[in-house]
């Protein structure tokens, strides 16, 4: 779709646009009136009342109900309807691969998951068709014409970690010439859409977690090699080479952990203090056996003092991450997620903010330090939402590397439905 922002439009160009915007509006607003929505989408009371008939004739929105008690006539409300569009969401992750099948409002409806000791190329092929193909069916037969495409969600350098994390050198070698989205492409029906894993789960927080409430914020997501994202005014902002925020080569201060290698130069990248191989090195090289995050759901007394030191050594290198970011863009919020367990990510989130209260200089605005909520599902419900902004987000820079055609307007007419084709 044309850049309406920076190229002249014609006034269906224009109608197109603002049917998204409405439809972001009111999926932003939850349950709405026309009015309401024509105060949250800037449009006159005309404009949305046109839009929302469309819309809700198409079937993108569903009548919830009137509201009554204010003058006048009781005011219908509205919201989006889930079940007019689909779609898959697959992460591949260092470890495992996680597939989600979610509705229009974001809600996953199923999942599924795969292990493995490392991600091989032709594995992770096969395992990724083969959780496409159950999460279609796991939708009715008539609602499968509504899924509008697979959201890929992976690690930018996903062969880059042979050392660190003890994978053989046949992982790499399985990948070069390799194109998960592009083989996804030649071998389903649907439309392929790909973006980083910290990224993809930035956009999950912006839909479904605290993104909801503030539309200006900095992510950081605790995975096995930490990442981030960057969302101003609700967009995440990629950069020109899709790597803004990544925030792993933040140069930070030594760390502060016993037996923790020298860095090569001067300071320490944030990768290697605040990531989760770094916590389970330091858990391994103390006795403690584990192969993986997830066997940290559960406290134990085991674990101490070296989880306690960890957070405190990864908390100390996160604000200092995030002084120098907020020194260069003013946001609302710095939002903490990953695949830690609960406690453990909410130790750090209370140890960044007691850091940044020593740390933070003078004059300097520290925004509020917030807890992220969707955890490890976060970047593959972010892959899943990838074909959704590229359908009906009114931001028309789209998220996502696309690999076909250019996605289509809302409604094509007033009486063909979008539902059987968008």
């Amino acid at each position: 779709m044309t850049n309406i922002s920076r190229q002249g439009s014609n006034a269906v160009q224009i109608r197109h646009y603002n049917e998204r915007v409405v439809l972001e509006a009111i999926r932003r607003l939850g349950i709405a009136s026309k009015a309401e929505i024509a105060r949250s989408a800037h449009l006159t009371p005309q404009a949305v009342a046109g839009i929302v008939d469309a819309l809700h004739k198409a079937g993108y929105l569903l009548q919830t109900g009137k509201r009554h008690g204010q003058i006048g006539q009781p005011s219908v409300l509205y919201a989006p309807n889930p079940e007019c569009a689909f779609s898959v969401g697959l992460h591949v992750g260092r470890r495992a691969l996680h597939a989600v099948l979610v509705d229009l409002s974001g809600r996953v409806l199923h999942q599924v998951m795969h292990d493995y000791a490392y991600p091989l190329s032709d594995e992770v092929s096969q395992l990724s068709l083969s959780a496409i193909g159950q999460l279609e069916k796991a939708l009715p037969a008539k609602l499968r014409s509504r899924l509008i495409g697979v959201g890929v969600s992976m690690p930018y350098f996903l062969s880059n970690w042979l050392d660190e994390l003890s994978f053989p050198e046949a992982m790499t070698e399985s990948w070069q010439g390799f194109n998960l989205p592009e083989f996804l492409l030649k071998r389903t029906k649907h439309e392929v859409f790909f973006e980083n894993d910290a990224s993809a789960a930035a956009t999950a927080q912006l839909v479904r977690g605290r993104g909801m409430a503030e539309r200006n914020f900095i992510y950081f997501y605790i995975g096995t090699i930490i990442g981030g994202g960057l969302v101003l005014g609700g967009n995440l902002e990629t950069g020109p080479h899709g790597n803004a925020a990544a925030f792993n080569t933040f140069p930070v201060s030594v760390s502060t952990l016993p037996g923790v290698p020298a860095p090569a130069g001067r300071f320490e990248l944030l990768q290697n203090r605040a990531s989760a191989y770094v916590l389970l090195r330091h858990l391994r090289t103390n006795g403690v056996k584990i192969d993986r995050v997830a066997e940290l759901e559960k406290p134990n007394k085991k674990w101490q003092p070296w989880l306690g030191q960890w957070e405190q050594d990864c908390a100390a290198a996160m604000a200092q991450a995030i002084i120098g970011a907020v020194s260069v863009v003013d946001v609302e919020a710095i939002v903490i997620d990953g695949i830690l367990a609960p406690a453990i990510l909410k130790n750090i989130v209370t140890d960044v903010k007691a850091q940044l209260a020593v740390q933070a200089p003078t004059g300097l605005m520290v925004p509020n330090i917030r807890e992220g909520e969707l955890g490890p599902d976060g970047p593959a419900i972010g892959a899943a939402l990838l074909p959704f902004y590229a359908k009906f987000a009114p931001n028309n820079e789209v998220l996502a590397t696309k690999f076909r055609a250019e996605a289509k307007p809302l409604l094509t007419s007033d009486r063909v439905s979008p539902l059987t084709k968008i």
